[in-house]
């Protein structure tokens, strides 16, 4: 809550500051129009001048608190004075060219013309107060900032906390960081020269700043400009160039800073405060995803929705993108309260307290999980919840079939039971051909909602969404491989021909949403991953990525394949019929095989194998998925 003693203080700062400069600009208007003009003293001239000494003031009295009301109408008393930009500036104009078109226009409607009569004002006079007001405005305001800046540039260098950088891309986003950075010196980083592959640019300057020459310089940074960072202002498209670019900063050993994005970088809409070390997703080689928001909006708004496992990595992004779509309520669905607290109090904090509901239950619950259903009947559900670390499951796959499998039939079977429109599976790409547990799991999960969509009479729609690894979920590489770097190594890799497809979670989550808007009861949707990226060229770019060298610096240690680990996952399974969808990147499977056995005797298969030793539950499981092949312990 704001101060009110300090609001007035400012807005008496704001009136007086104004007042004073309005008040010169028209003092000085009428010296410059009439004082010192080569007249003869006559009786007349001496009467004249008497008539504007005696009306000067009765214009002051009008005219500048005119001036000042339209300043503050246009906003300019509500700022924060030391903070002044074009807008501003242009504001300011047309707030003082106002001012002066009244003074223009009052004086023939209200002037009776007799002495000291106070809308009495010279056109001349005017006129020249309009030009004197911008140049004393916004001359003002323009050298308070330039004061502040320079101190507090003085003050940053002193306490010794200034990073000299180089900024790579003299385009708009570029233009628009620097300006930042010059405004706001508290961040410490002083930029001093651009880079830019546009030969027409080199040796201009932008904000000040020289466009020294192309990326290829960048070796000649440190020596010349003292550069110890580059940040990167590139567009989105690049990606290609942003790896060429991060390859010559590591060679140069130059740290290498990105805004959060490419899309903001895209956009420009950048922040000083947002700068932060490059990472591997920006370097992924995709493009963002366009994605049909309308579409989306249309499954989402006004309705309730479920994500079970909504504490985890994809639950939790499934929850950010799914309230933004103003859902009538957002139910929270997680076993583990601790992260489904932090999940609650992010969409609080981004103001979608309102609509979420946080669930403590399990899944495989099936008294809990029908007291959920009855309590709320969600329209759409996202199933997110499940057991998916591949080494973990290996040793225990009756707890995998039980969440996995059982809680997918729980899950499904209330929704179909309690009006759902969607229910959609979030699978994996290792429900292909599985060689583990936790893929075999998933496939079967899918037979379940394949055997639930034959169900006559249904009205829910059962889909599921297969996908690969995602930068950064629990579990994934990226984080580990982050560990160990920061642990000095070494970084360890399975095999160096392993190779996955990866995506960043939003864009994963995103089109699991754009997919459930496109699927049909009983489809298989596959997002489009691009090529899959080899394991160990990963390690290696995150190494960099780090500043350092590796097999120098950071050893990579190939240690073997882990149990039920392929070397390339795949994304069709046999027997499955393609379909194309209105999005480039989702694609439909129909099953063409015969038809599975019903739910009911589906699960019961599955609950015989729970009670089993490891070996004979993978070989039940083995009967159930003919093609999975079990790792031989």
């Amino acid at each position: 809550m704001v101060n009110p003693a300090s609001r007035l203080k400012r807005a008496a700062f704001f009136f007086a500051a104004y007042g004073m400069l309005a008040a010169l600009s028209l003092w000085f208007a009428y010296e410059l129009r009439f004082v010192g003009a080569d007249e003869p003293t006559t009786a007349e001239h001496l009467a004249f001048e008497a008539y504007l000494y005696e009306q000067r003031p009765f214009a002051l009295l009008w005219l500048v608190p005119l001036k000042v009301a339209l300043l503050a109408l246009w906003g300019q008393t509500r700022g924060v004075f030391y903070y002044f930009r074009l807008p501003d500036a242009l504001r300011t104009a047309l707030a003082l060219a106002t001012a002066t078109f009244a003074a223009l226009v009052l004086p023939p409607l209200l002037g009776t013309g007799a002495p000291g009569d106070p809308f009495s004002l010279p056109r001349g006079v005017a006129l020249i107060d309009f030009n004197l007001s911008l140049v004393f405005f916004i001359g003002f305001r323009v050298s308070v900032r330039a004061l502040r800046e320079r101190f507090s540039a003085g003050a940053a260098s002193s306490a010794g906390v200034v990073e000299r950088i180089a900024v790579v891309g003299a385009g708009q986003t570029g233009a628009q960081l620097v300006a930042d950075l010059l405004g706001r010196r508290g961040h410490g980083l002083e930029p001093v020269c651009f880079l830019d592959d546009d030969v027409a640019k080199h040796d201009l300057h932008i904000h000040g700043v020289p466009v020294v020459g192309s990326p290829a310089r960048m070796g000649e940074l440190a020596e010349k400009f003292g550069v110890t960072e580059i940040i990167l202002a590139l567009p989105a498209t690049s990606v290609r160039r942003v790896r060429e670019v991060s390859a010559l900063a590591a060679a140069a050993k130059l740290r290498v800073l990105v805004v959060p994005s490419m899309a903001e970088l895209a956009g420009g809409r950048v922040r000083a405060a947002d700068i932060r070390p490059i990472s591997v997703e920006d370097i992924l080689g995709r493009a963002p995803a366009q994605l049909d928001d309308a579409a989306i909006a249309g499954m989402v708004r006004g309705r309730v929705v479920l994500v079970t496992g909504a504490g985890g990595s994809i639950g939790l992004e499934l929850s950010r993108q799914v309230a933004a779509h103003g859902p009538a309520r957002l139910l929270l669905l997680d076993q583990c309260e601790v992260l489904l607290y932090q999940a609650e109090q992010e969409l609080i904090a981004a103001g979608h307290g309102a609509v979420i509901t946080p669930v403590v239950g399990d899944v495989t619950d099936l008294a809990r999980m029908t007291a959920v259903f009855a309590a709320h009947r969600p329209s759409l559900v996202l199933h997110a919840a499940a057991h998916k670390h591949v080494p973990m499951m290996e040793a225990q796959p009756g707890e995998a079939l039980k969440n996995n499998v059982e809680g997918t039939w729980v899950v499904a079977h209330l929704a179909a039971g309690h009006g759902a429109e969607k229910f959609v599976l979030i699978s994996s790409d290792k429900a292909v051909n599985p060689t583990n547990v936790m893929g075999a799991t998933k496939r079967l999960a899918e037979l379940m909602l394949r055997s639930l969509q034959a169900r006559p009479g249904g009205a829910t729609q059962f889909m599921a969404v297969r996908f690969g690894n995602v930068l950064g979920s629990s579990g994934s590489v990226i984080p580990i491989f982050r560990r160990q770097i920061a642990a000095g190594g070494p970084v360890t890799v399975t095999h160096p021909e392993v190779k996955r497809y990866f995506m960043t979670i939003p864009e994963a989550v995103g089109l699991v949403l754009q997919s459930a808007t496109l699927g049909e009861g009983g489809d298989i949707l596959v997002l489009e991953m691009g090529r899959p990226l080899k394991i160990i060229d990963v390690a290696r770019q995150l190494i960099e990525l780090s500043g350092l060298r590796p097999d120098v610096d950071i050893e990579i240690r190939i240690i073997g394949l882990r149990p039920g680990e392929k070397l390339v996952e795949e994304l069709q399974c046999a027997g499955e019929l393609f379909r194309p969808t209105t999005h480039p990147r989702v694609f439909r499977f129909v099953a063409a095989g015969e038809p599975v056995a019903s739910p009911e005797a589906l699960r019961a298969q599955v609950t015989e194998l729970l009670g089993l030793e490891p070996g004979a539950c993978k070989q039940g499981i083995r009967r159930l998925v003919p093609e999975y092949v079990p790792f031989a312990d």
